[in-house]
């Protein structure tokens, strides 16, 4: 499990994805969203560039991440 302190509104899934290191790049991140292989409070995810914000539990590749705000 892993948190993320959000600083700001939000941060894109892709980018949030690849800043956390579950993606290697923010390219990568967005194939694996397109892939289905993300999750966003428990439900699958397909737009690359979705809105996460604090509160929000992202899944992919057996990692939970919580985004909590700072």
């Amino acid at each position: 499990m892993i948190e993320f302190e959000l600083i700001g509104e939000y941060v894109e899934l892709c980018n949030l994805l690849k800043l956390t290191g579950i993606a290697n790049s923010g390219g990568q991140g967005k194939a694996m969203v397109a892939d289905g292989q993300v999750r966003v409070d428990g439900q699958l995810e397909l737009r690359k560039t979705a809105k996460i914000r604090a509160g929000q539990v992202v899944e992919s590749q057996g990692v939970q991440i919580t985004v909590v705000g700072v």
